[in-house]
């Protein structure tokens, strides 16, 4: 469990190349799923777009959340857009570096899983195969215009005796399947150009704002994760000395058998605690943490 937790806590440090790590797992778990997908559309005309739609889209909003929720920075820029600015002011500048960092990792698996699903055409083609005009294909020229739904409804279903052996069934999939890949061809080649562009563009811009931004939005997730070292040392510290008090009669004894690192740090938690008594102190120094975070200067 416990090496669990700390494989856990790595992948949600806030390196780059951790985070790079995930979007890469999550883009590959996105393409995996798809593949092993069970896809069959119900080739019912009131119930085809909304099932070809949904598995185009659904999924891709599952894992835009799951690329938020693995990525710590997103809590980290939460706490930091909402809180007071009391003696340190917010620089809005470093939110949106790093609301900018987070939306682009996220969005990695997402947009892999619908180019994937646009590139085999499955989708679309069910989706829209009962949208399409019959004038435009042969084979439903003299049909009426309530067998033509039925039968536009059945084009994802090849193994239906209807669609088995009608030649405009592959008419209208390969019409479909054409459109469908030269949009996810389009969107990849959209998505490539827009990365040339930020990354050759970006030296053309001021680097020093976007290095402040960067350095600041490192700081700021350091200083929160140590503060959570801090609180939950010192909350030991503070658990083991009331505790203690509790026991006074067996306090000897307690000491005696206590951890050797409960042992080396009595000093140190002397030194952190620094007359600190009761539940009140504690709650009052956290609350002036959030409502009056000390300013950048250490001087």
């Amino acid at each position: 469990m416990d090496r669990f937790r700390m494989i856990f806590q790595y992948f949600q440090s806030s390196s780059e190349s951790a985070m790079n790590g995930i979007c890469g797992l999550l883009a590959l778990a996105s393409v995996k799923m798809y593949t092993s997908l069970d896809f069959s559309c119900p080739c019912l005309p009131q119930y085809n777009m909304a099932y070809g739609l949904g598995i185009m889209f659904v999924p891709p909003i599952i894992l835009f959340l799951c690329g938020l929720i693995l990525n710590r920075q997103s809590l980290v820029m939460l706490e930091e857009w909402r809180r007071p600015p009391g003696r340190r002011k917010k620089d809005l500048a470093v939110i949106r570096y790093m609301c900018s960092s987070i939306l682009q990792r996220a969005m990695v698996a997402p947009v892999v899983w619908i180019v994937v699903t646009l590139l085999d055409g499955q989708c679309l083609i069910c989706a829209f195969s009962g949208s399409m005009d019959p004038q435009k294909f042969v084979g439903f020229a003299n049909v009426s215009t309530e067998q033509v739904q039925q039968l536009l409804a059945k084009v994802p279903c090849k193994d239906d005796e209807l669609m088995r052996n009608n030649t405009s069934r592959k008419a209208v999939s390969r019409y479909l399947r054409c459109w469908s890949q030269a949009l996810g061809w389009s969107i990849l080649l959209i998505l490539i150009i827009a990365a040339f562009l930020a990354r050759w563009l970006r030296p053309c811009f001021n680097q020093a704002t976007l290095l402040q931004a960067r350095h600041w939005s490192n700081y700021i997730d350091i200083e929160q994760k140590i503060f959570e070292e801090t609180c939950c040392e010192h909350s030991r510290l503070f658990a083991h000395k009331c505790i203690l008090h509790f026991f006074e009669s067996m306090q000897q004894e307690i000491k005696l058998h206590s951890l050797p690192r409960e042992g080396e740090g009595a000093e140190g938690g002397e030194d952190l605690l620094q007359g600190i008594t009761d539940q009140d102190q504690v709650n009052k120094l956290l609350r002036t943490w959030y409502y009056e975070k000390p300013p950048l200067d250490v001087s």
